[in-house]
């Protein structure tokens, strides 16, 4: 079992993709999530309260595991550890990223998680060559969505998949029952109309929504 399966076996198999424009909401919406029985909390790049967002969590909710995502290239990565960051999400991979992930894995100065993402089969191929075996999937929908991780548990059997992009409360479950599929991403437990409004109630209303497949 890695690192990340066992975070995941104690926390629901959905991890939040959030954006941050208020360095104020990163506490209380991290403490939603937390209290809906979600633990792993991915936030973004994408604005500039993200990074503040990703320490102010770390050192605040204890109970959240909060990662990094648009992770593009060795500096923001090296910024999301610095920053508090226990697992890393790219949308895809470049060879800056692994040199960077390796570097790091070698000198053991982090003991976290990087979730490279991919979007062919030899993106796959390519990740796996490098050493990762659990891949974010991304944009899911718009390259073929639950079909496509299906036909790719034939040639990739040995490799689990975070799928983001398009995944929604119609279909998270439908990615869930694929067996390599291990966790799915998705926006809207704290999409931005729930954050402006500080509405935390809902963000954990949504958080307890999410249920296994049978």
């Amino acid at each position: 079992m890695t690192k990340l399966t066992t975070w995941l076996s104690n926390s629901k198999p959905l991890i939040p993709v959030i954006v941050i424009e208020n360095i104020d909401h990163a506490v209380p919406m991290a403490k939603a999530l937390v209290a809906g029985g979600i633990h792993l909390l991915e936030v973004t790049l994408r604005t500039e309260a993200g990074l503040a967002a990703i320490k102010r969590i770390s050192e605040e909710v204890p109970e959240a595991i909060v990662g990094a995502g648009t992770v593009c290239n060795a500096d923001e990565y090296q910024q999301a550890i610095d920053a508090g960051a226990q697992f890393i999400v790219s949308p895809g991979l470049t060879a800056e990223l692994i040199t960077k992930a390796q570097k790091v894995e070698k000198q053991a100065e982090w003991g976290g998680v990087f979730l490279p993402g991919v979007a062919t089969a030899s993106e796959v191929m390519e990740a796996k060559a490098a050493g990762f075996t659990q891949l974010k999937c991304f944009p899911a929908s718009a390259i073929g969505g639950a079909k496509l991780l299906k036909a790719w548990s034939g040639p990739f059997s040995d490799i689990q998949f975070c799928p983001t992009g398009g995944i929604s409360p119609e279909n998270y479950q439908e990615y869930l029952s694929l067996k390599n599929v291990m966790c799915v991403g998705g926006s809207w437990l704290t999409e931005a109309k729930l954050l402006a409004a500080e509405d935390w109630v809902e963000v954990e209303t949504r958080a307890r929504e999410i249920t296994l497949t049978d």
